[in-house]
């Protein structure tokens, strides 16, 4: 039966490669679901080999890739790590899965408790005098008009530098490529130093974005267990001795979605395994610089392989996009190229504001100011979460809480969302094939700033949690 399926599929994408338009992957893509609609291609079947096919058809292994990804982003395929790819069965296929979204360009339906952004303070009002002070700065305009290097000017960097420092954590200028936000830097990494085809792995329960952006560059993504600290090294060393894993993209500090912190000890460890096996490490400190008592980073313990991602997005300004990778010197050349194939350069004016904040304290000003109206919030509405099972941390914008059984984490969202209030679910976290847990995701950033608002819909949570656990 894999002979007749795989002859079949070669048979449907040489007629695709050779009538259809656009993107390869896209094209082959496109058949194979057509194929699955039309019953040509059967449910639960096997799809052949990258490599076979690639060969069969005379194209690369990378298009294979991304044309797979692309089935299990739409949710007709599922690949399961090391077994092959295959067929969702009848009745298990996804809705298509349009990725995680900071912004909806749909009608507000709701009190929106699903998303982390930054908390709006005085960034406004500095933003208006730092643009007035630079419309009265003639040589400063000049040299924000023009080309610049594609990692950032010196003193750019050196702002980053400063920006990502913290106790014996001390990176140099020459380290730092600058980004067009966190999202950007991550792109600019997995583009830079991975390939398609190449296994990344990384929590169980991850952040979107990278989901959606090693779908996009078809990267496969493999989730590993965790525990309260966040990832088990006992699970990375496993999945390393079992598949040929390329790089490691964790978050140790304010984990998204559980808030897990990893102790010195476990980074350590962590630092030990990739090591061990050669791994690259990408590490997220995006929500990481809202801990007052900030652990040492990843980079700290494994300085010659860690490419440490941060910016100003969860702290100070979204809207200005800024970012900043730092990494080992002999990999900055690679980074910088990624940065020159995606924008030229990131954009040095918002680069401009962004280093003048931080040079004159601003950031650090609207950091503390997220800091204190997080904690605010959390303990306006923390009471009412009492007799619930839950996880965050001092600093956390969000509650990770837990669903009481046998209910299901989507029925919550359900309900909640017919009733006017949005929340997150793990499964947007979700990697691989393995039980999603079943809590919530719960943030107090809505930035309507309306306390009676946010408790209303802090309540809601707790009655429909409420009544869950006391019908059992």
């Amino acid at each position: 039966m894999a002979v007749k399926v795989s002859i079949a599929m070669v048979s449907i994408l040489r007629t695709a490669l050779r009538d259809g338009s656009g993107m390869k992957y896209k094209r082959l893509a496109d058949a194979v679901e057509q194929g699955i609609q039309d019953g040509s291609i059967e449910p639960g079947c096997k799809l052949p080999p990258h490599r076979l096919l690639a060969d069969s058809l005379g194209v690369t292994v990378g298009t294979i890739s991304r044309a797979y990804a692309e089935l299990e982003r739409v949710g007709r395929v599922v690949a399961r790590v090391g077994d092959g790819t295959y067929v969702r069965q009848r009745g298990m296929e996804r809705p298509r899965d349009g990725g995680f979204r900071n912004v909806s360009d749909e009608p507000q339906t709701g009190f929106d408790m699903s998303r982390n952004q930054p908390i709006p303070g005085q960034e406004t009002l500095f933003l208006s005098q730092s643009l007035q002070a630079l419309a009265c700065d003639p040589e400063a305009l000049q040299g924000i008009s023009g080309y610049t290097v594609d990692a950032g000017l010196l003193r750019y960097r050196a702002a980053g530098a400063q920006w990502l420092s913290h106790r014996e954590f001390a990176p140099g200028a020459e380290q730092v490529i600058c980004v067009n936000g966190g999202q950007h830097g991550l792109l600019c990494a997995l583009m830079a130093l991975l390939k398609a085809g190449d296994t990344l792995v990384t929590e169980q329960l991850t952040y979107p974005g990278l989901i959606s952006a090693t779908r996009m560059l078809g990267i496969k993504l493999m989730g590993l267990g965790m525990d309260d600290e966040g990832l088990l090294p006992s699970t990375l060393d496993e999945a390393c001795r079992n598949h040929r894993v390329s790089a490691l993209y964790c978050t140790p500090t304010i984990q998204n979605p559980t808030a897990a912190v990893m102790s010195a000890a476990r980074r350590e460890a962590i630092a030990e395994v990739c090591r061990a096996h050669n791994l690259l490490i990408l590490e997220d400190e995006a929500h990481a610089v809202l801990a007052h008592e900030r652990p040492l980073p990843l980079s700290f313990f494994a300085p010659e392989r860690t490419i440490l991602i941060g910016s100003l997005s969860k702290t100070v300004s979204a809207g200005l996009r800024v970012g900043y990778l730092h990494a080992p010197l002999p990999l900055v050349s690679r980074l910088s190229a990624a940065v020159r194939g995606t924008c030229w350069m990131a954009t040095p004016l918002t680069l401009e504001l962004a280093t003048s904040w931080i040079e004159r304290g601003v950031a650090e000003q609207l950091l503390g100011q997220q800091r204190v109206e997080i904690s605010r919030r959390k303990a306006l509405v923390a009471g009412l979460l009492n007799g619930l099972a839950y996880k965050t941390h001092p600093n956390s914008p969000h509650f990770w809480i837990e669903v009481p059984d046998p209910w299901r984490a989507s029925q919550i969202e359900a309900e909640l969302k017919q009733n006017g209030y949005l929340i997150s679910t793990a499964e947007a976290f979700a990697v691989g094939h393995a039980a999603v847990p079943q809590f919530i995701r719960v943030s107090v950033c809505n930035t309507s700033g309306d306390d009676r608002l946010l408790c209303e819909g802090f309540e809601a949570v707790a009655k429909a949690l409420e009544q869950r656990g006391a019908s059992l």
